[in-house]
Parts: C-alpha cells; structure tokens; sequence
C-alpha cells in the first residue's frame, strides 16, 4: 500500500484514469485500487443506469474485487443526470473517500465530467422554461439532431465541438442556455481551478488492436444476452426517446428489435459508432498533454505506475521541506 508519506500534504491527492473505451480502463483501476489503499468512482455516464449492464461493459460485483464502487447504479433509466449533478455527488464521495483516509480514483470514458472536475467548472444556474425546452425538443425531431447541432454550431462553435451531435439533450440544453439568457452556452462555464491534488493517469493502446478488442467485447455482449437486456427495458417502457437509452448498443438493438434492421448490421453500426466514439475521446485527452502521465497498455502497467506515484509524492513532500 501507499503510505501517507507518499501522498502530498498540502492538497488531498485524486487520481485520475482516462483513456479510449475498451482499452482497459476498469480492469486496471480495481487492480490499482487494491495495490494502494483505493476506493473508485465512475465517471462513465453509461454506468449510472440500473440495468444497463451488458451493453454498457459495466463490471460486476465480482468483477469489482470487493472495492467500493461509487456512481454505479444509482438513476433509473428514466432519469436525466446533469454535469452539476455528477459534479456535486463526485466531489461528495471524494471528501468521503479521504475521511476514510483512502485514495479516490476516478474512472471514466465521458471527457465532459472529467474535464469538468479537473478544471472546477461552475455550471451555470437558472430555471429551466419547460415551454422552450419542448419547442427544442419539437424543432429536433423536425429536422434531426444533426441539424440541430448544426444550428448551435452556428450560435456557439465552441459548444458544438465539445457536445456530442448524437446528443440531442445536451443540444438542446445549450440551445435552451443560449436563449434564456441571452449570451453563448460557452461563455457561461466559469472555472474554479482543481478543487485537489489530481493525478492523471491516461491509457494508450495501438489503434488497431484497440478496434479488435472493441469488436470482440461487441461479440461478446451478444452472447452475453444484449438483446434480452434491451427487451427487459423497454417492457419496463424505457425506449428510444430516453438519453439514457441513446447510447451506442441500445439504440441499434432497439432498431433491431423493431424490425429496422437485421442483427448483423445492429453489429456493424455499433462497430461504427464505437469508432467514431474512440476518436472523440481522443478530443478531450491528447498525447501532448504534459498534465497527463502516459502508459501502454501493451503490458501491464500497474507496478510502474505505483513507482511513479510513490516517486510523485516523494518530491512533493521535500519541495514542501
């Protein structure tokens, strides 16, 4: 284990572990959190929902090793879980972990939240007009949420190229910002600064043994029972019209399940849409990022990891001497 002697004193030290979906960010977390004293907390807007498991390569219970696991499981489907609340139960569940004195380390795949904690950002409050909201939500399925991403493009370019056009809800949500208050949806992210001592650990792998892994984990999620677990949810009445029910997986089953397409070309198009998803990421956390503290996952990582940790620390506490 970590000694406290290896952490920094003056800020209480958060790690951080980002990296493109199915390279081994999970596996290596509850690894690394049974090495050094750690307690983990998602930050995949995918794991949030309650039976949304398969589709979304969500870790069991006996997957998880006995670590505590916070922000999994924790919304209904129906639910719409914001960036200020995932902000506000994350920071929560940080101070918590340090109370117990334990290391949080924070996992995820969804760049927004993570950039969002690293930097402080303060989201901006107002009440929401359910009228407008509807007129959005109206105007999306007129002319697709393509389109309509391409409209907040025109009004905030900023916006546009850090919310997924996939994304109807967050579109909409700055389109709702943007007229309500008269000024751009970026301009209204204010920034507090890191709230704790991050370290950022980032995961690489070659890009095309990282598509097979990709297709292979799709595979298996059919095998697991993908198909069954998107019939369970919509008997419960959750359909395509949910956020949480757009992710890539479901959104193809559920055309599948309706007839639109076959089962091979569901297959295909999440293939698609994974690919696409992994090159977004790739927009949130660059190789040229010095902050970012780089490993392959060629090997396994974990011990050179901890040596740089305890390394960190070391330096830390005799600058502070």
């Amino acid at each position: 284990m970590i000694g406290l002697k290896m952490l920094p004193r003056n800020k209480k030290r958060v790690i951080l572990i980002v990296g493109p979906t199915g390279v081994g960010k999970t596996s290596l977390s509850i690894d690394l959190a049974s090495k050094i004293n750690g307690e983990i907390i998602s930050a995949d807007s995918r794991y949030l929902y309650k039976g949304m498991d398969i589709g979304t390569a969500k870790p069991s219970k006996e997957e998880r090793n006995g670590i505590p696991h916070y922000l999994i499981d924790v919304a209904e489907p129906s639910e719409t879980w914001s960036l200020s609340i995932f902000l506000e139960r994350t920071r929560e569940a940080i101070e918590k972990i340090h109370a117990d004195n334990k290391i949080p380390i924070v996992v995820g795949g969804t760049g927004q939240y993570i950039r969002a904690l690293m930097e402080g950002w303060r989201i901006p409050e107002f009440e929401p007009d359910e009228h407008l909201r509807r007129v959005l939500n109206d105007w999306s399925e007129e002319i697709g949420g393509m389109d309509l991403h391409r409209k907040l493009a025109m009004l905030d370019n900023d916006a546009a190229r850090i919310i997924d056009p996939a994304n109807v809800r967050r579109t909409v949500r700055a389109l709702e910002v943007i007229f309500t208050t008269g000024k751009r949806f970026s301009t209204q992210r204010l920034k507090d600064g890191p709230a704790f001592d991050y370290w950022v650990i980032g995961l690489t792998m070659d890009r095309n043994q990282l598509f097979k892994q990709v297709d292979d984990r799709i595979e298996e999620m059919f095998t697991r029972g993908l198909v069954d677990e998107v019939k369970i949810l919509m008997t419960k009445g959750y359909g395509s019209d949910l956020p949480s029910m757009s992710a890539i997986g479901y959104r193809e089953v559920i055309r599948h399940l309706k007839g639109e397409i076959d089962l091979e070309e569901a297959k295909v198009l999440m293939r698609k849409g994974t690919r696409k998803f992994i090159r977004r990421q790739a927009n949130w956390f660059k190789a040229s990022d010095q902050g970012i503290h780089w490993y392959s996952m060629d090997t396994d990582p974990v011990e050179m990891i901890i040596t740089d940790l305890e390394r960190d620390g070391e330096k830390k506490h005799a600058d502070d001497e």
